[in-house]
């Protein structure tokens, strides 16, 4: 059992989350405890520290940017420079959260040599605690090079997206229980610390999860993961047409942002803004 104190409560009178940082080593522990544990990704510095400050445990720069941050129609021309740019941002923003950078496609596959110079790149100048890579089996050579280098590094199986290409498109889920299961296997023998699954059905992540001592997290994978992980616009509702199955939104900040330009440009284009208050004399 760990010793680990358990995770903190809000603080009732700041508003938010306050106590030790999320290590590794406690993200780890939570399975054992019984304790679910919440991922978003974040990309920017006022995301990052807010998520950070309203308890999310772990804030994830995923790769993702490519087409919430870029507007593209994949995660494939994401570069490691991209990365680590937004890494350092998001490192420097989180106090407690662990943060966990994805490696982008083609920043791993070639050889243990170059994965492990390029993990070793972000936590180097990001700051930032572990990365992820895409994979089970066939990265498990790679993911036991990078875990041998001292580098936490979390796996990823189910749908991948860097894999798009070769499984068929995004969104499909992935419904193989052997070839899952192996793959998550193969990365927690590999010292994957933990792993995502991705769009996979819920008895089957249920199987995984009990399968495996490393914690697991899921999207669009059901509730018996150890965790759940949603990309930070989509449950603010800042990406009006997505509506997948498995997101729910927690806002509808796409609209609130929408009224609020709206105003502002209706109160400059009738000279109402800025007043008085807000002139300087």
């Amino acid at each position: 059992m760990s010793h680990h104190p358990p995770l903190p409560s809000p603080s009732q009178s700041e508003g938010s989350f306050t106590g030790p940082r999320m290590t590794v080593p406690r993200f780890q522990g939570a399975k054992v405890r019984g304790e679910k544990l919440a991922m978003a990704t974040a990309y920017d510095f006022l995301m990052a520290k807010a998520f950070d400050e309203s308890g999310v445990d772990c804030v994830l720069v995923g790769d993702s940017l490519g087409m919430v941050v870029q507007g593209r129609s994949s995660t494939l021309p994401v570069t490691i420079d991209q990365m680590i740019y937004h890494g350092e941002i998001v490192a420097r923003a989180c106090q407690r959260a662990l943060v966990i950078v994805d490696l982008p496609f083609m920043s791993y596959q070639v050889n243990g040599d170059q994965a492990v110079a390029n993990a070793g790149r972000i936590l180097k100048e990001t700051g930032a605690a572990a990365v992820k890579l895409e994979g089970g089996a066939l990265q498990a050579e790679t993911i036991r090079r990078i875990a041998d280098a001292d580098i936490p590094v979390m796996a990823h199986v189910g749908l991948r997206p860097q894999a798009m290409h070769k499984l068929g498109g995004l969104g499909r889920i992935q419904r193989n229980a052997d070839v899952i299961l192996a793959d998550a296997k193969a990365a927690e023998e590999a010292g994957a610390f933990g792993i995502v699954l991705e769009l996979i059905p819920s008895e089957i992540a249920e199987l995984v999860t009990k399968s495996l001592r490393i914690t697991t997290i899921g999207i669009g994978a059901g509730p018996h993961c150890d965790g759940q992980v949603l990309v930070g616009p989509d449950l603010l509702g800042i990406t009006p047409g997505f509506s997948p199955r498995f997101l729910k939104r927690f806002a509808e900040i796409d609209s609130q942002i929408r009224s609020a330009a709206r105003a502002y440009v209706q109160e400059v284009h009738a000279g109402q803004f800025p007043g008085p208050e807000h002139t300087h004399s």
